[in-house]
């Protein structure tokens, strides 16, 4: 209860904006086999329309990278893969999202 009380101004705030700069807005990383115990590396990203989150992921890769590099070859591609249906399903709203960039780290 003190949780609930103390979190009561925590919360996802939805800006309308306007047409025009309702792109999203996409992040993706991954860490090198942060799982000690299976070395598997955990894959993360995270798409915002103007400033809030509306998609996100965090799950451990399904296969034991060898090298940072590769692991972020995995984490982009299951970013792209999310982009790829988020921008059908916008476009289907009639919001044209123009050309695609992910931001990571590599």
């Amino acid at each position: 209860m003190r949780y609930l009380k103390g979190s009561t101004n925590i919360g996802l705030y939805f800006d309308r904006g306007t047409n025009s700069d309702c792109k999203i807005v996409r992040y993706s990383d991954s860490d090198f086999a942060g799982d000690l115990d299976r070395r598997r590396s955990l894959t993360g990203y995270a798409f915002t329309l103007p400033g809030s989150a509306i998609n996100w992921k965090a799950t451990l890769q399904s296969t034991v990278t060898l090298s940072t590099t590769e692991a972020e070859y995995i984490a982009i591609t299951e970013a792209v893969k999310e982009v790829i249906w988020l921008r059908g399903l916008v476009e289907d709203l009639g919001l044209h999202q123009g050309v695609t960039t992910v931001f990571c780290d590599r």
